[in-house]
């Protein structure tokens, strides 16, 4: 598996795109549905990252700037913590986008 992450619109999607021709885009996202259904989200990421060795995933990071006032959202943005440090951990390699511009962190 390959994890791609950055804040929001930096280019994340376009650049998984191009590398590797297809991607799992919006992962934050697929937490929060897993959240809203009732879902622990790191049993839920243990069986994608199972499921899908060589998927790659594009997620945004959400636990930077001012902490939601709202309770579902601050455990959607530890959630989402949680779930990218795993994936972080599993992945073959970790790239970091901003602006457009990839960096690696990992592998």
């Amino acid at each position: 598996m390959r994890l791609i992450v950055g804040g929001a619109r930096q280019g994340k999607t376009r650049y998984a795109a191009e590398k590797y021709g297809s991607c799992e885009a919006g992962f934050h996202l697929t937490v929060r549905r897993w959240l809203e259904d009732g879902l622990d989200p790191l049993a839920e990421a243990e069986r994608f990252i199972r499921e899908n060795p060589d998927a790659v995933v594009v997620m945004d990071e959400i636990g930077c700037g001012i902490i939601p006032l709202e309770r579902a959202d601050r455990l959607w943005r530890e959630a989402v913590g949680r779930v990218g440090c795993l994936l972080a951990e599993r992945a073959e390699t970790v790239e970091r986008v901003v602006c457009g511009i990839p960096i690696k962190i990992k592998g």
